[in-house]
């Protein structure tokens, strides 16, 4: 007799996503997890038969079993089946390796949801398709992509630099951006050059005004002497006001977040990694218990590189901006953002899935760091559906003599807009009443030194905007990718910037010079672009498979005959305790460590301590080494420890502090460079020791 078949199965990847969509299904459903994907490569070998026109040899991941079997018990007793995986390129090829795997018809099986709301899961039901096979051969081509590459140059890397080493599609590139950023640095010249401001004075009231203009022109005044001379000269002349230019302008809030855009403002708001970010939001996205509501969405799917919103959800924005600001906050229609030529625009924009979840009602059920994602996600959209701010801008001419004209500039904020609710707003310079022809005194001159700055270093969401820009990558990989090249020590973190490491440089530098293509920034785009052209079914993934591949293979066969051996071996002054012989720094499992020269004659080894040069100031007997935390965040602390306890986010200094002698720590920012500042809290804490 047959088993009764009583209920509906959903599919989705995950236990949390799985708890959400089974509240809002109801009794004659049950949802069940995959725990992500069940099919893949082996691990153990290439797992593509390069010989049969790439065919992949897919496997049963280790593990994942149980999970089949579980599932298809599941399958036996249900009366149809959803795949309700995540929407993209790797939600679908889950859904393929299911249906496969679980022996399920491909047609009118698949349903996909940008949010995980009630309405949005059973319009899904509704509008159940079949599998799209041209998202599934973009995958397809992807991952094998990815696999030759990592698979036959990672070996390439260990036999020629050391083991442990990986080369990939993407990371490859990004790891090449960073450390030709840092050769910019490093050949940078700073040029001298100095600003010039004026403190005038009408009715009792200062203005600062900038010289903008000599003689017509911009200028540039490169040295304290020529300073000192257009001071002088500046002495004798007077001061006229000799024009006035009021203009009202608007400020637009930005569009809602893109995986890349929502990236770059967690790292620098809330400094969260672009992993740590993604982490988050995938908690947000599948699902929190939210008191009376139970376990629900909070927000809209997060990998997209669309700014696109749903008519439903501009509608319930613009209700809530009308019933919390008032009508004169919302725009009479609702603000559209035009998606980019090269976005994909599959979703819409990353979203709150209520607007009504205002952050602070809800925050109690939330952690700490959902609570902060959540608060920019919710804010960022919100505003994007205001009316723009209005300021007043008043720009004052004023010249001195023929020859020089100075500047000055107010503006007052005529209607906030966004602004009241982002709270982005500069402080209103207001002028006094000022009419072409006035006499201005002169208070005092204020020249300032300044140096041409280097291009910055990359930062997470320098690098995130970069690779977006580039057309390098997606949204999903951006953060697996800076994990990689961190992991494999081609870059660290030295407070928020990526620094390449000497390892870094080396990697690079070979592959680049026989692999072109694998580090060329337009190729790579290239070949997203192919990517694409596959999912909107103008492209056959296997022939861009085998465009690539050849070319990469004859390249392969001439690395393994020319390219030279790397002693990637670093001496040091330290010398083995056992024998005598010098120690040299090798690198291992958890990273370096010191080992004798003699080995295998004498295998003793110990800790790497990276020195600075600086004296602990607590036990002044300690030396300052280079350490890292657990999330790969660089500190220093005193090589004494646990005995002192000495440690310090900022590079220690030798310099000791005029002020006091304490100790010092180098510091960097946009408005002064690079400086050292001591760290005695009773000392002077933004005493500025260089500035270079």
């Amino acid at each position: 007799m047959a088993a009764k078949k009583d209920f509906n199965l959903v599919i989705v990847e995950s236990p949390a996503k799985a708890k959400t969509v089974g509240k809002f299904l109801g009794k004659d459903y049950k949802v069940q997890a995959s725990n992500g994907h069940v099919i893949d490569l082996p691990k153990s070998q290439l797992g593509v038969n390069i010989e049969e026109n790439f065919e992949p040899k897919y496997i049963t991941i280790r593990g994942k079993g149980d999970v089949l079997k579980r599932l298809r018990k599941e399958v036996k007793k249900s009366k149809n089946v959803y795949l309700a995986t995540d929407p993209d390129r790797e939600g679908e090829a889950i859904s393929w390796h299911l249906a496969r795997a679980l022996k399920l018809d491909e047609e009118n099986n698949r349903i996909a949801f940008n949010e995980i709301t009630r309405e949005a899961v059973q319009q899904a039901i509704d509008d159940c398709r079949s599998i799209d096979e041209n998202l599934v051969n973009a995958q397809q081509a992807r991952r094998i992509l990815d696999r030759l590459v990592g698979y036959k140059l990672s070996p390439l890397l260990w036999k020629k630099v050391r083991k442990g080493l990986s080369a990939g599609r993407v990371q490859t590139v990004a790891v090449k951006i960073i450390c030709e950023r840092e050769k910019e640095i490093e050949a940078f010249e700073p040029d001298e050059y100095w600003s010039l401001d004026a403190v005038l004075k009408k009715d009792e009231q200062d203005m600062e005004a900038e010289l903008h203009h000599i003689n017509g022109e911009e200028f540039n005044i490169p040295g304290e002497e020529e300073m000192q001379e257009i001071i002088d000269e500046l002495q004798e002349r007077q001061f006229e006001v000799s024009k006035i230019n009021e203009r009202k302008r608007k400020r637009n809030p930005y569009p809602p977040f893109t995986t890349s855009t929502l990236q770059q403002r967690a790292s620098s708001k809330l400094n969260f990694s672009a992993k740590k970010t993604m982490f988050i939001a995938q908690q947000l996205y599948e699902g929190i218990e939210v008191g009376s509501e139970g376990s629900v969405g909070l927000i809209s799917y997060m990998r997209t590189d669309s700014t696109r919103v749903s008519r439903e959800a501009q509608n319930e924005a613009l209700a809530y901006i009308k019933d919390e600001f008032g009508k004169k906050y919302a725009p009479q229609k609702a603000r559209n953002y035009q998606a980019s030529d090269e976005s994909q625009d599959a979703h819409e924009a990353v979203r709150p899935t209520s607007v009504n979840r205002v952050p602070e009602k809800i925050k109690k059920h939330l952690t700490s760091d959902q609570f902060r994602l959540y608060k920019l996600i919710w804010t960022q959209f919100v505003a994007s559906q205001m009316k723009s701010a209005v300021y007043k801008l008043i720009t004052v001419d004023v010249e001195a003599g023929e020859k020089y004209l100075f500047r000055i500039s107010g503006s007052e904020i005529l209607f906030p807009g966004f602004i009241r609710l982002t709270g982005t707003r500069k402080d209103d310079v207001i002028l006094p009443d000022l009419d072409e022809g006035d006499q201005l005194e002169v208070e005092e001159f204020i020249p300032e030194q300044h140096f041409t700055k280097p291009p910055p270093r990359y930062t997470e969401a320098r690098l995130v905007k970069t690779l977006e820009e580039k057309g390098i990558g997606r949204p999903s990989t951006y953060a697996p990718t800076i994990s990689t090249i961190i992991s494999r020590e081609y870059v660290e973190r030295d407070n928020k910037n990526l620094v390449p490491t000497e390892l870094g440089f080396i990697v690079t530098d070979l592959l680049t010079e026989f692999f072109p293509q694998v580090t060329d920034e337009e190729f790579t785009a290239y070949l997203e672009e192919r990517l694409d052209s596959i999912e909107e079914g103008k492209d056959n993934w296997k022939e861009v498979l085998s465009d690539f591949y050849f070319s990469f293979a004859d390249r392969l066969e001439v690395a393994e005959e020319e390219m030279e051996e790397v002693d990637f071996v670093e001496e040091t002054d330290e010398v083995c305790e056992k024998c005598g012989s010098p120690m040299v720094v090798k690198h291992g499992r958890y990273g370096k460590f010191l080992a004798c020269s003699a080995y295998p004659e004498c295998e003793n080894t110990r800790p790497y301590l990276e020195k600075i040069g600086v004296k602990c100031p607590e036990c002044e007997d300690g030396d300052i080494i280079k350490r890292k935390s657990k999330k790969g965040r660089r500190f220093f602390g005193c090589s004494n420890y646990p005995d002192c306890e000495f440690v310090a986010w900022d590079k220690p200094v030798a310099e000791k502090c005029p002020e006091c002698g304490g100790l010092m720590v180098e510091k960097s920012s946009k408005s002064k460079g690079t400086y050292h500042k001591c760290i005695n809290k009773e000392c002077l804490a933004e005493h500025v020791i260089t500035n270079k």
